[in-house]
């Protein structure tokens, strides 16, 4: 039996900060049905990391619920690279919409992280009690502090200040509107764009990086938003929820399935040279799953329905 709706979104007024991202147009996309009225701006009619010009932005639309998926994200060479960038822009943009949702009296607030705020060692499947009980991936530590900072701000506000504001913790995401650009995308929309340019040379061969026995857990975007629009609805509590499928793959496994979607034919090969990464990633589901919620796609549905955004939108 599906959880109760405590926060109707019928006739809401509800602001997506990020709607151009991937994740943040998918809740548009699943907002659409919900009989709210969708409020989107773009960076030139708000800057989020100008706390006056948030204020102002807030206090003229009024919104009454914000999802918070605006951010600065990057792979692991840009948060390398720019590490003050992206602490500094992600804890302004926190800081400033949850300070301005607060005094403008918004009712509600989802406060969007990411899975790399766990410990890199931490325990599998990953609890949500596992945040901060040990180091954190070195390579993208930045963004992670700047995501948990977000987390207990939200924790803060609602202790101090009475605000219905929740944080979910979605993990690895991938569809429409994903970055597929190989010098800093993800694993699997990395996946299908290699498999989709050697499918057009006509190669033998598609080389994965390190041994392929590494497990990840993915989940459809679509999916992502339609878990953030149940919690806003049903979800109210300090502690943040886990987001995502449940299972896990490994690499080449992953790879399998997408030169199957492809369409090409040639050999997977390994190169064991190059590094595998955490040998293991997966979220409890448990949290979200005891709230009688469950994701829709399977990975190859999923899979499936990216390569044809894909092949519209980027060939």
């Amino acid at each position: 039996m599906e959880s109760e709706i405590l926060y109707p979104l019928a006739s809401k007024r509800v602001w997506v900060a990020g709607h151009r991202g991937m994740v943040g147009s998918a809740v548009v996309r699943r907002l659409a049905g919900e009989g709210c009225e969708i409020l989107t701006a773009d960076r030139r009619a708000i800057d989020l990391t100008r706390q006056a010009d948030t204020e102002a932005w807030m206090a003229r639309v009024r919104p009454d619920a914000i999802v918070l998926a605006a951010a600065k994200v990057g792979g692991i060479l840009a948060n390398d690279t720019y590490p003050a960038d992206f602490l500094y822009e992600n804890l302004m943009i926190e800081a400033n919409v949850v300070e301005a949702a607060r005094r403008t009296g918004v009712s509600k607030l989802l406060f969007l992280g990411s899975s790399c705020i766990y410990p890199k060692f931490a325990p599998q499947p990953i609890a949500e009690d596992a945040l901060l009980t040990g180091p954190l991936e070195p390579t993208n530590e930045w963004y992670a502090v700047a995501k948990i900072a977000g987390i207990k701000l939200v924790q803060a506000y609602r202790r101090q200040h009475g605000c219905d504001f929740i944080s979910a913790m979605p993990t690895n995401l991938y569809g429409p509107e994903d970055n597929f650009d190989l010098a800093g995308s993800h694993v699997l929309p990395a996946l299908i764009r290699k498999a989709h340019e050697a499918k057009l040379r006509g190669d033998d061969e598609l080389v994965i990086w390190g041994t392929g026995t590494p497990r990840r857990e993915f989940l459809y975007v679509d999916d992502c938003a339609d878990a953030i629009v149940f919690l806003l609805q049903r979800y109210s509590a300090a502690e943040h929820v886990n987001v995502g499928s449940g299972t896990d793959v490994t690499i080449r496994a992953l790879a399998e399935i997408v030169v199957d979607v492809v369409g090409f034919r040639g050999q997977i090969v390994t190169d064991p040279t190059k590094p595998d990464g955490t040998p293991r990633k997966l979220m409890s589901a448990d949290r979200l799953r005891s709230m009688d919620w469950a994701p829709c796609y399977t990975l190859i549905e999923g899979i499936r329905s990216t390569y044809e955004w894909f092949l519209e939108n980027k060939y």
